[in-house]
């Protein structure tokens, strides 16, 4: 099946690319817009156009006659309707459109604040999110002693670089805050009305009325922290699954919502001709903003009795859990070449730091140390060992309990693959597979073999040996897609490198194609919600991260925690578990160098004890200063490893640390500091998700301390033991980096 994916849901100024799923690069595919918005410009039934006539509907950059990838760029809210022509029929795709978000904003930086002489500087770059970090494309101008740049861009916090002579060691980062609202969100749960308690009725067996069975599904909607919109004043929009059912009964259905609810009477269930007899049901919430969208499938069980599922749920194992990423040639030491089969020989080490997941970086063939460069997908590296020695690693990390998560780089390729330099030499069968940008935006100096004349290849930063694939060409997708179910097969997750530089679209699809039970872990930088929309289970939390350094630091608070988590849920994320928690990674600068042994062991509790997955970059817990240097097996810190265990241990012993529930103002009020730096302390309150839970395993209370020395704290009278000593409790506490009190 060809078919486009789900319904999507953007607004004005945001593009979405569709493309057919699973595409046959020999075949044919064509895109017609049907219906577009009254005050839209474009008008109905048009095709894209290569000559700019159609102002929203644009073809993929690629040379085929055809249109397998449209961008459109919607001008108007409302509803667009398309239609895909493919090998196996005719594919209906809606595109739900909301109000533009973007806001006339100035950004500037002091001529003074950029690190050379501002003699030197001959011109500057913009690099940040909106131009998908790509150099020498948006230009600032000098106006007066600073450099300005104007623009639309939606609320928020926005980290800028502006680069000087568009060289990246000229790089002067800024925070550009733009006001406005936050997204909302919601949640869906459903229930069975009508049928009187028989196979037809109610979800808990007892109907609400006789006749008429009916599924309704309803969406639980919450504001952004310290919104001054009213959870009343959100809407949701519900969009049946345009793959399940006819336009006719999609219509109808859709027409029985009312301002939270979606109603589907039993007897359209069943007779929409769904693929498995089953309905998806997505709902996005709007108010000034729109968030992000929620799915259920709606079906009938092996007994006939209705059902919905969240077909994008996280597997149940990676629920709450403890990854180590492990920087693969490093990791044996400063003698031993890494091998698979060395890293074999010491899963024993992984398992008595109780982790539940290895994350490998990469391990394919490529030219670099780090991996990122890969020349065959469907390799691996012959310095580390065979596939099959890769294969006995992932089965000694099963039997020690450890899934094994594999870091997937398809955002590009190195230009040392064979695709890349058959691209370079003019073989037509490749000469879509590569991005290309204009050779004035080049900065490296190469002389690049350019097709068509005046090309180059388009890079990231100023990544100029690892150039950007083409998900415009069908062939790239295809080939992606074989990468996806090579190694989906062998390991239980990808962890998605440059994640935000491939589109939306594909990773749908991924999330789609994975097998059950399969974790997808993101990159995206910054925080973004969307990559949850249907797509990722975790997602870095580069929120947490600046904030966790910003505190290390001294330059924030440490009650800037709360405000980290409230930033998260401003973006637009729901759920607190969904989130990476780390405090360095083989990007990183070490903490250890950065702030301090004791600021480490605060950072490394706190993501330990809030709720989400707790990530340790392979050497952090063994003292190592060195980002991607060996890992410190003979000399390593052994009190600090024991410390990386103990938090472990208690985090998989209590289920209020790996619940989702935390109250940072319930923490702060049940805390006094009586000696050291309130500023240094911060608490919160952990509660088990199971109300049935009592004593130590159903409310906790972490307070945490980044000082360098001891802080001595007030507790409550309900306290009576510190779980992280191990030892009573009683009135006052010494904290000298964690306590977690029950």
């Amino acid at each position: 099946m060809h078919e486009p994916g789900p319904p999507r849901a953007t607004s004005v100024g945001r593009p979405v690319e569709l493309a057919p799923r699973d595409p046959d690069p020999s075949e044919r595919y064509e895109w017609t817009l049907l219906e577009t918005p009254a005050d839209s410009r474009a008008s109905g039934d048009d095709r894209p156009d290569d000559d700019g006539d159609d102002p929203v509907l644009e073809p993929g950059e690629t040379s085929r006659p055809d249109d397998p990838v449209v961008h459109l760029d919607p001008d108007a809210p409302g509803t667009y309707v398309l239609r895909l022509d493919a090998p196996d029929g005719s594919h209906r795709q809606r595109v739900r459109v909301f109000p533009d978000e973007r806001r006339g904003t100035t950004i500037r930086v002091s001529a003074d604040d950029l690190p050379i002489d501002d003699d030197a500087v001959d011109r500057v770059s913009l690099l940040w999110r909106y131009n998908d970090r790509l150099l020498a494309r948006d230009r600032p101008t000098r106006e007066g002693d600073e450099w300005v740049y104007r623009t639309r861009v939606p609320p928020g916090r926005h980290g800028v670089g502006f680069v000087a002579n568009d060289d990246r060691a000229t790089e002067r980062h800024v925070v550009h805050e733009v006001e406005g609202p936050g997204r909302p969100r919601l949640s869906l749960d459903w229930r069975v009305e009508g049928g009187g308690g028989n196979a037809d009725g109610d979800r808990d067996g007892v109907g609400d009325d006789i006749g008429n069975p009916r599924l309704v599904v309803t969406a639980d909607v919450g504001v952004p922290p310290d919104s001054e919109t009213d959870p009343g004043d959100v809407e949701v929009t519900f969009l049946v699954d345009d793959r399940d059912a006819d336009p006719e009964t999609v219509a109808r259905i859709e027409g029985g919502s009312t301002e939270r609810a979606l109603t589907v009477p039993l007897a359209d269930l069943d007779s929409t001709g769904a693929t498995g007899g089953d309905l998806r049901v997505h709902a996005v919430p709007h108010a000034e903003r729109h968030g992000t969208t929620a799915t259920l499938r709606l079906g009938r069980d092996s007994e006939g009795r209705p059902t919905a599922t969240d077909p994008h749920a996280r597997p149940a194992w990676a629920e709450s859990p403890t990854v180590y990423e492990a920087y693969v040639r490093s990791f044996a030491g400063d003698t031993l070449p890494t091998t698979f089969a060395e890293i074999e020989r010491r899963v024993e080490y992984l398992e008595s730091l109780g982790i539940d997941a290895l994350w490998l970086t990469p391990v394919l063939a490529s030219p670099t140390e780090h991996g990122y460069h890969v020349t065959d997908y469907f390799e691996t590296a012959a310095d580390l060992g065979s596939r099959a020695a890769f294969e006995s690693l992932v089965d000694a990390c099963h039997d020690a309990g450890i899934r094994v998560i594999f870091d997937l780089v398809i955002n590009h390729t190195s230009r040392d693959h064979p695709a890349f330099q058959l691209h370079s030499a003019g073989v037509s069968e490749y000469a879509d597979r590569y991005r290309r940008a204009d050779a004035a935006a080049d900065v490296t100096g190469i002389d690049w073999a350019a097709l068509p004349a005046g090309d180059v290849p388009e890079y990231r930063f100023d990544w100029g040996r690892i150039p950007n694939l083409n998900y415009d060409d069908p062939a790239v997708r295809a080939w992606m897609l074989s990468v996806v179910d090579e190694w989906a097969a062998v390991v239980d997750g990808f962890r998605a490198d440059v994640a935000w530089g491939v589109p939306h679209g594909f990773w749908k699809e991924v999330a789609d194609r994975v097998p059950d039970g399969f974790l997808l872990l993101d990159e995206t930088l910054p925080h973004d919600p969307f990559y949850g929309e249907g797509e990722f289970d975790l997602h870095y939390d580069t929120s947490l991260y600046g904030t966790l350094n910003a505190i290390g630091a001294g330059r924030e608070p440490a009650d800037a925690l709360g405000d980290a988590l409230e930033r998260a849920r401003w973006l637009g994320f729901d759920d607190p578990s969904a989130q990476l928690r780390y405090i360095e990674n083989h990007d990183e600068d070490r903490y250890l160098a950065s702030h301090g042994e004791a600021a480490l062991r605060a950072a490394a509790a706190v993501t330990f004890t809030l709720p989400g997955a707790p990530m340790v970059y392979a050497g952090q817990e063994r003292g190592n200063e060195t980002t991607r240097g060996p890992f410190r097996w003979h000399d390593g810190d052994t009190a600090l490893t024991a410390y990386h265990r103990r938090l472990s241990a208690l985090r998989d012993a209590e289920p209020a640390l790996r619940s989702r529930a935390v109250d940072f103002a319930a923490g702060r009020a049940a805390v006094e500091v009586v000696d050291g730096d309130p500023d240094r302390v911060t608490a919160y309150e952990r509660t088990a998700a199971s109300e049935a839970a009592t004593g130590p395993a159903g409310r906790l209370l972490v307070v945490v301390n980044f000082g360098a020395a001891p802080a001595t704290v007030a507790v409550p009278d309900r306290v009576d033991r510190e779980l992280f000593a191990g030892e009573p409790a009683d009135g006052e506490v010494v904290v000298e980096h964690v306590a977690v009190l029950a």
